[in-house]
Parts: structure tokens; sequence; C-alpha cells
């Protein structure tokens, strides 16, 4: 199948009357659509929750183990008896 060919079968597609819907069809899209929307913005509310809770459970620790300040070093024992 050409270029013309093919361009000809797209116009007959288009110039077309639409099939008809079946009845309820769009009841049940908008129905879908929106458990769709709810499960996406429940996720997302979720997903900023456990970040939220990571980045409060990371602070906690950073704030007690303190890792950016350096152990104290040992003092030598001292030297009896020499």
């Amino acid at each position: 199948m050409n270029r013309p060919e093919r361009e000809a079968a797209a116009r007959r597609l288009m110039e077309r009357a639409p099939p008809p819907l079946p009845p309820g069809l769009h009841a049940d899209v908008v129905r879908r659509g929106g458990r769709i929307l709810r499960r996406r913005t429940r996720t997302r509310r979720l997903l900023w929750l456990l970040l939220l809770a990571g980045v409060l459970a990371f602070t906690v620790w950073a704030l007690t183990a303190r890792p950016w300040v350096e152990p104290p070093s040992d003092p030598t024992p001292p030297s009896i008896g020499w």
C-alpha cells in the first residue's frame, strides 16, 4: 500500500460516522477514571509521608549519633617503671 492509498483509506475512515457507543460506557469510564485519580492521590500522599518519615528518622539519628564529629582519641597509658 503506497502513500496515496493510505491517505485515501485514512480519509474514508475519518469521513464515516463514528460507531455508536454502548449505553452506560460513559458512566463506567468516569467512575473508573475517578477511582484511578483517587488511587494516584493516595499513593502520592503515602510516598510523601514515607519520605518525610525517612528524613525525620535520618535527622534524629544524625543528631544523636553525630557522625560528623571525630571520636575522642584514647590517651596513652602512663609509663611507670622505666
